[in-house]
């Protein structure tokens, strides 16, 4: 796989032939965070990374151009009404094991800023657990943690509400 010492990664938009690999990468993401990764779900998602009408994006960072996809990022613009602007929301972001360490990570978001900068996007903003110290510590080199807490309140529960 990749060379740790090759500093020289390429990020590309999601091809129709990296649907094998990215599976392999995105599957690898939900095992992370223990969520299944169905078919059903593979194919749904896979589908709005490919759907012009889907705000969801996906680019892949690689060796080479012909290489096969070492990571992934997820992401959409998303209205922020306090500013009056728009920025963009890094829903998933991976990179395989055996490319930690290697500046995968760091080609990823230079990326999504470099698209940040041509799109007018204000900020670009993630979440992740408090638990995943590697990754928080290539992302607090290129970013600032904020102190807000994110809740998940589900559409089915009806306690705490009337």
């Amino acid at each position: 796989m990749p060379d740790p010492s090759n500093p020289t990664w390429l990020v590309t938009d999601l091809r129709p032939s990296d649907r094998d690999r990215w599976q392999q990468l995105y599957t690898g993401y939900c095992d992370f965070y223990e969520v299944p990764a169905y078919p059903a779900k593979l194919d749904r998602v896979w589908g709005w990374l490919h759907d012009p009408a889907n705000e969801v994006n996906g680019v892949v960072v690689r060796e080479s151009a012909d290489a096969p996809p070492a990571g992934l990022a997820h992401f959409r613009a998303f209205a922020r009404p306090l500013h009056g602007a728009i920025g963009c929301y890094l829903d998933d972001l991976f990179v395989a094991p055996e490319a930690r360490g290697s500046g995968a990570v760091e080609a990823l978001l230079a990326e999504l800023r470099r698209r940040a900068r041509e799109q007018g996007w204000d900020v670009i903003r993630w979440i992740t657990s408090d638990t995943n110290v590697r990754a928080r510590t290539a992302y607090d080199r290129v970013a600032t943690a904020s102190n807000f807490i994110t809740y998940n309140m589900s559409p089915q529960e009806t306690s705490g509400l009337s």
